[in-house]
């Protein structure tokens, strides 16, 4: 049983903010980088319990968050965009696929540290269907017919998987305090300093119910594995990203658009337009 396992920061148990640990001039990246790191070997240990024979373990972090040196050694560790850049080296050798650390998309009431992509993206659409970084790459692995059976993070990111994948099994390590109100109309850089509150569980507590969610996943694929179910969104198709204004980048166009007939990922990986 194969399994690939894509990682991100802002969702972990213990990160407290976007400037203080998610930067690499952050002065907490490195205890940062060590949260996400045994979150995601409690993971590992989890899949493994429940059968799985093969782990790759995507690093999907901007700067890159995972220690390779803290990492379970019984996995691979891919860093880098992959060519084409989407779905990041997924295909149809694996059986499913699983998010630790993953935060909500841009725009999501009671999230923390919530974007698409960058705190530019007011929002993603896939065929009207808003959707976040998760939901880019659950629409691939769909058209893949790889399965998504686990997502670790914040409680608004799970509850924003299990919307769009239901029967997926989820793990919520720490709940935003802040709403979306008053948020429609600031800048990027306003946006990035606005949904910062959270109450987070202990990273031990945290990593004991990845553990546990993530075995309860691995025994799901293994002898329920119909019971996964990603919604399907039918071609042609459209994605559509709208920015917020910049103060660091005032040229931002307000949307960009990708196409295609037949592919969602080949759609992912086509260029942006204007019109």
């Amino acid at each position: 049983m194969k399994i690939m396992i894509v990682t991100d920061l802002e969702g972990v148990a213990g990160v407290m903010n976007f400037a203080d640990w998610c930067t690499l001039s952050s002065p907490y990246y490195e205890k940062a980088k060590k949260l996400l790191t045994l979150e995601t070997n409690a993971a590992v240990e989890g899949f493994f319990a429940g059968g799985a024979t093969e782990i790759r373990v995507v690093d999907g972090h901007g700067p890159g968050a995972i220690d390779p040196e803290l990492l379970d050694e019984r996995v691979e560790l891919q860093r880098g965009a992959a060519s084409p850049i989407w779905p990041f080296t997924l295909d149809d050798s694996f059986d499913g696929i699983a998010w630790v650390g993953q935060h909500a998309m841009s725009r999501t009431p009671y999230s923390h540290i919530s974007h698409t992509g960058s705190f530019e993206v007011f929002e993603a659409t896939a065929n009207g269907i808003a959707v976040g970084e998760f939901g880019q790459l659950a629409l691939c692995a769909a058209e893949l017919k790889v399965p998504v059976i686990f997502a670790a993070g914040e409680e608004a990111f799970t509850r924003e998987a299990e919307a769009l994948a239901p029967g997926v099994i989820t793990a919520a390590v720490k709940r935003g305090c802040n709403s979306e109100e008053g948020l429609e109309d600031v800048t990027a850089e306003s946006y990035s300093r606005a949904k910062l509150s959270a109450i987070h569980l202990s990273p031990a507590r945290s990593r004991e119910l990845l553990r546990t969610g993530a075995k309860e996943a691995a025994i799901k694929l293994k002898t329920a594995p119909d019971s996964f179910k990603t919604k399907v969104i039918a071609p042609p198709y459209e994605i559509v990203t709208r920015f917020r204004k910049s103060e660091k980048n005032p040229d931002l166009p307000s949307v960009l658009f990708r196409r295609h007939p037949t592919s969602f990922i080949a759609a992912m990986n086509a260029p942006s337009t204007l019109s």
